[in-house]
C-alpha cells in the first residue's frame, strides 16, 4: 500500500527516519509530506509510533486536475469501494495549493459527487446512507495535481491524550519531541526545560528517552475500519511497551508559575512519566542547575510576541535570560525556539547555529548553542 504522512514544516528529515526505524520504504518527500510504500499492518504501527508526524494517510491516487470534469473523472476512477463500504460516511476535506482549481469549497464537492457516483454504481444505490464508520477523505492539489487519501489518524498525532490541561500558549507535542530530539540528548547528561509550562518538553523528552510510542496510549480512527485486523493495532501497542525502558538521563521541568508545576505534574502523570521527570519551581532569571556539577542541556520555548507577552516585555526576559544562563551554565548547550527576530540580540549571544521551524502556522527560528562561553 501507498501511504502519505504529513508532518510540520522543518520537521520532514525526523518523521522520514521514523518510517526508516519501522523499516518501511520511502518514495518521495515534500515541504510537510512524505510518501512510503507498507504493508497494510503499517496503519497501526505508524499511528502508535510516529513521534514527529501529524497524520498517517492511505493514499489512493493521484492525477492531474486542471479543470472540474479531471478532477470529477480522476477521483470517480480511484476504487473507493476498496476502502468505504456501503453504509459508511465519507466527508471531503482538503488544500489546494498554487493550482487552477483553488476553491476548496468546490473541490469539495466535485470529489464528493464523484465519489458518490462511484460507489452508487458499485453497491446499486441512488442514495447512501452514510450512517456507519466514518471515513474522511482528504484530498491535497498542489500545482495542478490531485491527491486522494483516507485519514487513518482521526485527532492529529500530535494530540498524545496526556495534556488535558495546557498553559496559555502550548508547543505542539510533535514540536517538543523534535526539538528534543534536535539537542541531541545523551546519556548522563541532565535535559532541563527551565520555563516549562504544561510540561511538554520535559515529557516529550522522557517519552522519547525511554522509547515510548507517543501514540501508545490512544487511539485512532482506522480501528473502527476494518481494512486492518484489530490484532494489528494489539501487536503494534504490545511490542511498543516490551521497549519502553528507565531514561539514562535526569529530566527536569522548572517554572515561575507554581500553577504549571501542579499541570505539569497531572499531564506526565497521564503520560506515564512522572518517575522520569522531576518539575518544581524556579525563575529562569535566577537559573541555576537542579544538579549541581552536572553537564546538562537546556531545551526550551520562551514566551514570544505572538504567544505571550508584549515586544518589551520579551526583550527584557530575553536579556535577562542570556545573563543568568551565561553566568551560571556556561558550557552548557542551549536550545531556544522563538518567532522574536531580535532573539539573539537581546540574548546577548548569536547562536552557532539556527533552524526553522514552525510551531503550528508561526514561522520561528531554533537557536542552537553549543560552544562554551568564555569570560
Amino acid at each position: 500500500m501507498r501511504f502519505i504522512t504529513t508532518c510540520l514544516f522543518g520537521l520532514e528529515k525526523l518523521a522520514g527516519e521514523d518510517i526508516d526505524r519501522l523499516g518501511y520504504e520511502r518514495i518521495s518527500t515534500t515541504d510537510g509530506r512524505i510518501e512510503f510504500e507498507a504493508p497494510s499492518e503499517a496503519v497501526a504501527y505508524c499511528n502508535i509510533n510516529f513521534r514527529y508526524s501529524e497524520r498517517v494517510l492511505i493514499k489512493l491516487g493521484s492525477f492531474a486536475a486542471t479543470t472540474f470534469d479531471a478532477l470529477f473523472e480522476g477521483t470517480k476512477a480511484l476504487p473507493w469501494e476498496n476502502y468505504i463500504s456501503r453504509s459508511d460516511a465519507f466527508p471531503v476535506k482538503g488544500h489546494s495549493i498554487k493550482s487552477k482549481l483553488f476553491s476548496v469549497p468546490d473541490c469539495q464537492s466535485i470529489i464528493k459527487k464523484a465519489v458518490c457516483a462511484r460507489l452508487g454504481g458499485k453497491y446499486g444505490l441512488q442514495r447512501l446512507p452514510e450512517t456507519g464508520v466514518k471515513k474522511q477523505i482528504v484530498f491535497f492539489i498542489m500545482n495542478d495535481e490531485a491527491c486522494l487519501m483516507i485519514d487513518t489518524t482521526g485527532e492529529a498525532l500530535h494530540k498524545r491524550g496526556y495534556r488535558t490541561e495546557a498553559n496559555i500558549a502550548p508547543i505542539r507535542e510533535t514540536l517538543a519531541a523534535a526539538m528534543v530530539a534536535l539537542s541531541r540528548p545523551r546519556e548522563n547528561v541532565i535535559t532541563v526545560d527551565p520555563m516549562c509550562g504544561s510540561g511538554t518538553i520535559p515529557i516529550e523528552a522522557a517519552l522519547l528517552a525511554s522509547d515510548t510510542a507517543p501514540g501508545i496510549n490512544r487511539g485512532f480512527s482506522a480501528e473502527a475500519f476494518g481494512l486492518v485486523d484489530k490484532k494489528a493495532f494489539a501487536d503494534a501497542r504490545e511490542e511498543a511497551r516490551s521497549r519502553i525502558k528507565p531514561p539514562a538521563m535526569g529530566i527536569y521541568g522548572l517554572d515561575i508559575d507554581n500553577n504549571c508545576i501542579e499541570t505539569s505534574h497531572a499531564n506526565s502523570l497521564r503520560a506515564g512519566t512522572q518517575d522520569w521527570i522531576d518539575f518544581k519551581a524556579g525563575d529562569i532569571t535566577q537559573f541555576t542547575s537542579p544538579v549541581p556539577e552536572a553537564r546538562g542541556t537546556i531545551v526550551c520555548n520562551p514566551p514570544y510576541g505572538e504567544r505571550m507577552l508584549d515586544r518589551e516585555a520579551v526583550a527584557r526576559l530575553e536579556k535577562a535570560m542570556g545573563a543568568a544562563l551565561t553566568k551560571a551554565v556556561p558550557a552548557w548547550q542551549l536550545y531556544f525556539i522563538s518567532s522574536d527576530e531580535m532573539f539573539e540580540r537581546n540574548y546577548g549571544r548569536y547562536a552557532d547555529k539556527k533552524r526553522t521551524l514552525y510551531n503550528g502556522m508561526i514561522k520561528c527560528l531554533f537557536y542552537q548553542y553549543f560552544k562554551t562561553v568564555k569570560h
